[in-house]
């Protein structure tokens, strides 16, 4: 299926929770299963195609995804994108920026939280038993 061609209406026409297509590297990959499963949350994915149909290579790349991510793309493979298929609607930087900064912020708090809670469990040891 990877010789299927994508025009540029198709690729907008696959743009609901029901059926989700994206575009990274030139290449559409159906994300549709895989909404639920995307460990950043699926309105990561809504907000990098959403239904404007827009390039989603940039957000993919500043995120930084695993060796383990990229194994998932081929069998989300569709087809390649249409090689004078000009999208209409250009990926603002602001809205890169602001997927990365929220992802960011959520990796912050997988570090916060559990110092605090160990923190907390130090502080409530020293004053029950006096000692660390």
């Amino acid at each position: 299926m990877a010789d299927k061609i994508i025009t540029y209406d198709e690729l907008k026409a696959h743009a609901s929770k029901e059926s989700m297509y994206i575009l990274l590297h030139g290449k559409v990959y159906d994300v549709t299963k895989f909404l639920d499963e995307h460990p950043g949350g699926d309105e990561v994915i809504i907000a990098e195609a959403g239904d404007t149909g827009k390039d989603g290579t940039d957000a993919f790349e500043d995120v930084g995804h695993s060796d383990e991510a990229r194994a998932l793309l081929p069998d989300m493979l569709v087809g390649e994108f249409e090689k004078d298929g000009v999208l209409k609607i250009k990926t603002p930087k602001s809205s890169g920026q602001t997927i990365s900064s929220a992802v960011e912020a959520g990796s912050n708090m997988m570090y916060f939280i559990p110092l605090t809670l160990l923190g907390a469990y130090f502080a409530y040891r020293f004053y029950t038993t006096g000692s660390a």
